[in-house]
């Protein structure tokens, strides 16, 4: 277990002074500024912190991190076993058990770091890869220490208003985007809008945007919004019975994108594809983000490895290699950040 302090930083703030750290969502209806974690397997953390400022974040320290080497790196589905698994997908398609499933895998390098810092990481991160919801969660004794460059937002919260940024579609540049991906992106704001009519006032849900093409660092994404009014009586445990996991990474209908997904991956998501963000019980506000684009130490083996998820939708339209191109092209530039690899020109080595 590493002995850095608990810290937490989105948003351009920093929190510090751990008060409180609870599994229950109802904690954060209470009050106080939390952050939270929530593993796609469910797991949630919700910590409670004293002490919120405002703070960039800073520079990066040459030395500060020391990432895995940038032929370290495996994978929880190589090659033949991904493609396998998109055509898997597209005979569940076929079979009509689904529209659309959410193929992901694990990528897992050891820290030569025991100490490592990934706070640090977040740094190199804000440099090299800037996404709209990055942020740190360090809470090394529960198991949490995430640096997330997140580009997708699952839950903001505002009173009652609640708002999901759903992402499907993505491509090196705009003329990358097939009809596949609008499809795609058109089906699972179908599925958010489910997910949150179920906790919101009747006739309140909209989708004020869809199929918007946002730039990215190396890539575009197609992006929606939907929004609602939550329901009197609705609060964080209903929003989460709602609508987790993420609708964008599970798939269509969600239930039984959840079953193919169990029964193609190779072990836990984990904070991948789950939500990372905070909490103002306070105020009333919220910015949970969709992990992806995350990193997180894992240190219940023997020696500490830095994972890494990524992913691609699947629909009866996707060509399995294609798809397998997309999950390499959402890592290489982050995973030669964390590596050191990255130079900021833009280009990555």
């Amino acid at each position: 277990m590493s002995d850095l302090a608990p810290l937490a930083r989105f948003d351009g703030l920093i929190a510090s002074g751990l008060q409180d750290v609870t599994h229950d969502p109802a904690a954060l209806d209470s009050s106080g500024f939390w952050v939270v974690s929530a593993d796609f397997e469910g797991r949630i953390v919700c910590a409670r912190f004293s002490d919120v400022r405002r703070e960039a974040v800073p520079a990066p320290v040459p030395g500060a991190w020391r990432g895995p080497a940038a032929g370290d790196w495996t994978s929880s589905l190589d090659r033949d076993a991904y493609t396998a698994g998109v055509r898997r997908i597209r005979e569940h398609i076929a079979a009509g058990d689904v529209y659309q499933a959410n193929l992901c895998r694990v990528l897992s390098a050891p820290l030569p770091d025991s100490g490592a810092d990934v706070d640090a990481l977040t740094s190199l991160l804000a440099r090299g890869n800037p996404a709209p919801y990055a942020g740190t969660i360090r809470l090394p004794g529960h198991g949490v220490e995430i640096a997330t460059a997140s580009p997708e937002l699952f839950l903001r919260r505002d009173g009652r208003t609640v708002e999901s940024g759903p992402i499907k579609g993505t491509g090196r540049t705009e003329d990358d985007l097939l009809e596949k991906d609008h499809a795609e992106n058109v089906m699972i704001v179908d599925l958010v809008r489910n997910d949150l009519g179920r906790v919101c006032a009747t006739g309140s849900v909209s989708v004020p945007d869809l199929c918007v093409v946002e730039k990215h660092p190396g890539l575009v994404h197609l992006v929606s919004t939907v929004r609602g009014l939550l329901a009197d009586g609705a609060g964080w445990p209903e929003l989460f019975a709602a609508a987790f996991p993420p609708g964008s990474v599970t798939g269509a209908p969600k239930s039984s994108a959840l079953r193919i997904i169990a029964e193609l991956e190779r072990g836990p998501r984990g904070p991948y594809c789950g939500a990372i963000g905070w909490v103002d019980a306070d105020r009333g506000t919220a910015s949970l983000a969709v992990g992806i684009r995350t990193f997180w130490i894992d240190r219940t083996g023997p020696a500490p490895l830095l994972r890494f998820g990524t992913g691609a939708g699947i629909t009866w339209g996707s060509d399995p290699e294609r798809e397998w191109d997309e999950t390499e092209l959402k890592a290489s530039r982050l995973l030669a950040v964390a590596s050191g690899t990255h130079l900021e020109t833009g280009r990555d080595a």
